[in-house]
């Protein structure tokens, strides 16, 4: 164990894209990293630079015992691990019925439950220290989906529910969770995995497939200004449980956000008429850590 008492992140799918920005963000600002990949090879360019506060570790997220064993490692080389970052992942584009079964469990098997294998790996070690943060790299399409965008927002909402539950259950233990929402920014994330296309949603989803095209490498989201923005937000007094980075992402959730409050407001007298005859039990919405309950 190194005795510098320099915070230590744990990265996942840090060899490419926000999770490379937010190592070298944070080796930059003199943190100690754990950066882990599928392949360590593809660290090489960090660790040629900054070996005495960087472990390159072997990471598959869909391998429970990789998580254990990187975690493990973590502990041992820095003696703590402050901030979790469940970054990998990927994106499928294709309209659901494009999209084979097959598939939809693949990108749910890396985006939601390797999150989850690195979580539990590492939850331990936290709550031993009364102390941390765990960040997932969710999406504004964990927020609301659009066409062609169905298996990668179904892994993404399902991170997110999993995040909310989760940032109430760590409280005690002065454990923060937050819920990160890109837009669009400068990586290869736009290399994602497109579905053979069906001449029913040719035109429903080609805008789309043609955006993604167009857009590649001119996105206007800077990585390395993502990657201040969670240290920001992490050593505020209040951090959020989700943080939007892109201007896109922001407009994009608060129209959401709107029409969800509109149609809420246009249908509340027939949600709302469905209460049994006879008075209900109360509900101690307060205590199940429910705010604004009815």
């Amino acid at each position: 164990m190194t005795a510098n008492a320099a915070p230590t992140w744990f990265i996942t799918g840090a060899s490419s894209g926000l999770g490379l920005a937010l190592a070298r963000y944070a080796l930059g600002r003199g943190y100690n990293v754990v950066a882990t990949a599928r392949s360590v090879g593809k660290l090489e360019g960090l660790a040629a630079k900054s070996s005495d506060r960087l472990l390159a570790y072997k990471l598959d997220v869909t391998n429970p015992l990789d998580a254990v064993q990187a975690v493990e490692a973590a502990i041992e080389r820095f003696g703590r691990i402050d901030v979790l970052i469940n970054n990998a992942g990927y994106g499928i584009v294709g309209a659901v019925e494009e999209t084979p079964e097959a598939e939809f469990r693949a990108q749910m098997e890396t985006n939601f439950f390797g999150a989850l294998s690195v979580i539990r790996a590492a939850l331990p070690h936290l709550r031993a220290q009364q102390s941390g943060a765990i960040v997932n790299v969710s999406s504004m399409g964990g927020q609301l989906s659009f066409s062609g965008a169905g298996a990668y927002s179904a892994s993404k909402f399902a991170l997110e529910g999993m995040s909310e539950a989760l940032a109430q259950e760590l409280m005690p233990f002065g454990i923060k969770v937050m819920i990160l929402e890109p837009g669009a920014f400068r990586t290869n994330f736009n290399a994602l995995q497109f579905m053979p296309v069906m001449e029913a949603y040719k035109d429903i989803i080609g805008n789309m497939r043609q955006m993604i095209h167009d857009t590649h490498g001119a996105q206007a989201g800077d990585p390395y200004k993502a990657a201040r923005a969670v240290d920001v937000a992490l050593n505020s007094g209040k951090t959020p449980l989700r943080l939007q980075v892109g201007a896109d992402s922001v407009a994009a959730v608060r129209a959401h956000s709107e029409q969800l409050l509109k149609e809420l407001a246009a249908w509340e007298d027939v949600a709302a008429d469905t209460r049994v005859a006879e008075p209900a039990a109360d509900v101690d919405w307060q205590k199940l850590g429910v705010e604004n309950a009815p």
